[in-house]
């Protein structure tokens, strides 16, 4: 059996769930957990190695930040996962190719992941797999859309419904953070490309006009469904078969207009403000306040809900299908949903890279995978997959 040495960048939540998957899983000989904080590395080297009883993480300090501390950390290395910010992202995939090791990363943001797809003619010519964008949405979410194809002959409209969401909601809230706040209000700022009609349109995020309630059943109930950038490259690659594409992130009723007034104050701007003769960013203000109040507290239960709807035809009459996914904790291993999802998700396409399964060049998370068989990983992975046709 192949042992693959891998590496992780960033030593965080999504990071150790990964190591732990690709030792259970991957058939790893190792695993490196680099991370700037030395103590947070070796930390999670020694959870994965409890997890798993087997000491085959280890744990080293890096700087993503600096080209030569990472690909010294990278040589040598089959694949690795990047879980680092995602503001780094091109910079590590640019280090990938100097280390000539395959890498997939968390992605979240469009226009680096569009930069960096723009590294397949070097990505083939040095022989190296570069896919970003494989966390949950995008990522986890991106292969669930590529599968809604496969559920009817002719697809129309394609929808994906997608969030991490708490078990039992607290007001006032009714939210919980699990992952880097940064990368929740990335997804509800600025605009996100659908496909609508066969034309690529941009829709602003948080737009209510898109807002819908869609009921997902007990124990849920109805939840909100609104616009935001959780689609990333999927309008583009999917496009020639779907002539409507459109990705909504869903939340408890409420939700949206609390993060509707946040945005329309400003909150979410990047660019300096003079405030009592100092400057600040109102973006790094609202996560220092808002960040301590919604992140997920010990003992907090989330779960991944996503749903994808194919309209169309199949067997020459009118259809809609439909897959519905869920994640749940983990309370032997103690990892939450969101970890599970992104975390796992990442480290089975690092392992399908190290293994030869993934062709080299810089592409699509949607295409560099057949979706059926992400399907038949998730499963085994304990993830509940439900599909329905009418």
């Amino acid at each position: 059996m192949p042992e693959f040495r891998y590496g992780i960048v960033g030593a965080g939540r999504q990071g150790t769930a990964a190591a732990y998957d690709l030792i259970t899983r991957g058939e790893a000989a190792s695993v490196v957990l680099g991370d700037l904080d030395p103590s947070r590395a070796r930390r999670a080297a020694e959870r994965v190695n409890g997890l798993t009883r087997r000491d085959r993480a280890s744990a080293a300090t890096v700087d993503a930040a600096d080209r030569r501390s990472l690909v010294s950390f990278l040589s040598g290395l089959d694949a690795f996962i990047s879980s680092a910010t995602y503001r780094l992202n091109l910079e590590v995939a640019a280090a990938a190719l100097e280390a000539g090791t395959h890498m997939c990363d968390l992605g979240g943001n469009l226009e680096i992941v569009r930069r960096q797809l723009e590294l397949d003619a070097m990505a083939k010519e040095l022989g190296v797999c570069i896919v970003p964008d494989c966390g949950e949405a995008p990522g986890l979410a991106s292969n669930l859309l590529a599968y809604g194809t496969t559920l009817v002959d002719r697809v129309d409209e394609l929808i994906l419904y997608d969030g991490g969401i708490p078990e039992q909601p607290t007001p006032p809230w009714n939210y919980f953070l699990t992952f880097n706040v940064d990368g929740l209000t990335t997804e509800y700022d600025g605009t996100t490309t659908w496909r609508v009609g066969g034309k690529l349109v941009d829709v602003e995020c948080l737009d209510p006009s898109e807002d819908e309630l869609v009921d997902f059943g007990p124990p849920f109930g109805v939840l909100e469904a609104f616009a935001a950038a959780t689609g990333s490259t999927t309008p583009w690659t999917l496009g020639e078969r779907v002539p409507t594409l459109k990705a909504k992130v869903v939340r408890y009723p409420g939700h949206v207009a609390q993060f509707r007034a946040f945005r329309d104050l400003g909150l979410f701007g990047e660019a300096p403000v003079e405030v009592d003769g100092a400057r600040v960013v109102p973006r790094d203000v609202f996560h220092a306040l808002l960040e301590p109040k919604i992140r997920a507290a010990e003992g907090d239960r989330d779960i991944v809900v996503a749903r994808v709807v194919a309209r169309g035809e199949r067997d020459g009459r009118p259809a809609e299908a439909s897959v519905d996914l869920r994640v749940h904790p983990d309370e032997a291993l103690g990892f939450t949903a969101m970890e599970q999802a992104t975390g796992w998700h990442a480290a089975i396409m690092c392992h399908r890279m190290a293994g030869g399964r993934i062709p080299p060049g810089a592409i699509p998370v949607e295409l560099a995978v057949d979706p059926r068989e992400m399907l038949a990983e998730l499963r085994a992975r304990g993830f509940e997959v439900v599909e329905r046709l009418r």
